[in-house]
């Protein structure tokens, strides 16, 4: 755990020590420093109060924060991104004077995505660049059952439960608007340190060991390195229309290794409730099997074992202050056990109206 602490304050020290810098401040001669922070807080409210068409009276408060601290050199540049999220609903769902008002709470948003990179120009837009991100989320993440006094919850997730960390040596091309970048030589580790998310089968990918036991977490592991092939895509256009900003971005992993810890003639045989470890399998939500994976071939397998993760983003500016937003996200990840019928598909969307503010680096 002191590991995953220091990790944690190293990245956020690179963000700090970015913002701390200006154009008056370079590291050295000939390169600048630009940044920008941007905090805002979307507050949307419902209230119904013997109300014809009736409806459920709710609110729903989501801060965000994203910076951008990017070091500019004739040379090479220096790019930070911190991306975060943190939001809550809370819902009336009746009159009952046995139930508290707003006696449903739930969260809307969670995200921790910081990402430093240095990439070098080398030929015609073409360079290479090195690249360390960290994912994960601030709180608890729960699977929730039923309503009001009847409502039941299980915890999925939580605090680096799960947390990935990439790091790539890339090839890259960049444009203006866009850039791709190719890693044949990527690493990917996956933290869970939450025990009992690995006593309940979800590991996220975490393989545990021959010694593994459900009820002694001294016999658990907590960590999962992969070694694989990366792809990422992203595309900003600022005023793609008039005061109309899109960003998309698109991200593949391979994992070389996942083919020889995936033994697809046995996995049918794995039972999540036993006590047997998962060292050739990932876990399995309750009565899942991969038959849908039965008489594919090899490409398909490979297709499926891919992790995908896309994301879009409009703001539409209504003045310096105001903006309308919308977001999506999808995921695509064997190693997430899944819910109900989407299965390995994480699918986040949101659109709102926010408040925010911009402090950008002064003008020399």
């Amino acid at each position: 755990m002191k590991k995953v602490i220091t990790l944690c304050a190293a990245l956020m020290m690179v963000a700090t020590m970015a913002s701390a810098q200006d154009e008056s401040t370079p590291l050295v001669k000939g390169g600048k420093w630009t940044t920008t922070s941007t905090p805002a807080l979307k507050v949307s409210e419902f209230f119904f109060n013997n109300w014809a068409t009736a409806g459920n009276s709710q609110i729903d408060a989501t801060a965000t924060f994203f910076g951008n601290y990017k070091y500019t050199h004739p040379r090479y540049v220096w790019d930070n991104i911190a991306d975060l999220a943190y939001g809550y609903a809370w819902q009336d769902l009746d009159d009952s004077k046995d139930l508290p008002f707003f006696e449903t709470r739930r969260k809307s948003n969670d995200k921790i995505d910081l990402t430093s990179a240095i990439s070098w120009n080398a030929y015609k837009g073409w360079g290479a660049s090195f690249t360390a991100n960290l994912k994960t989320q601030f709180g608890k993440g729960y699977e929730y059952k039923g309503v009001g006094a009847n409502q039941t919850e299980k915890i999925i997730s939580s605090f680096f439960a799960p947390a990935y960390l990439t790091t790539a040596l890339s090839f890259e091309h960049k444009r203006d608007d866009w850039s791709v970048s190719l890693s044949f030589l990527t690493g990917k580790t996956t933290f869970v340190y939450y025990d009992s998310l690995i006593a309940a089968g979800r590991n996220y990918g975490v393989l545990q060991g021959d010694n593994f036991k459900r009820n002694d977490p001294s016999t658990f592991k907590h960590v999962y390195f992969a070694l694989g092939s990366y792809v990422k895509a992203q595309y900003l256009r600022k005023d793609v229309l008039p005061n109309l900003d899109l960003y998309a971005r698109v991200e593949l992993f391979y994992d070389y290794k996942k083919p020889k810890n995936m033994a697809w003639d046995e996995i049918e045989k794995y039972n999540p409730e036993s006590e047997v470890a998962p060292t050739k399998n990932y876990s399995l939500s309750d009565g899942e099997t991969w038959t849908d994976l039965k008489g594919k071939n090899w490409l398909a397998k490979r297709v499926f074992e891919t992790d995908m993760d896309f994301e879009l983003k409009l703001d539409y500016r209504l003045s310096n202050h105001i903006s309308a937003n919308f977001g999506l996200n999808l995921k695509w990840d064997t190693d997430f056990s899944g819910m109900g019928k989407w299965g390995h598909w994480q699918v986040y969307q949101m659109a709102g109206i926010q408040i925010f503010f911009n402090w950008k680096t002064p003008k020399a």
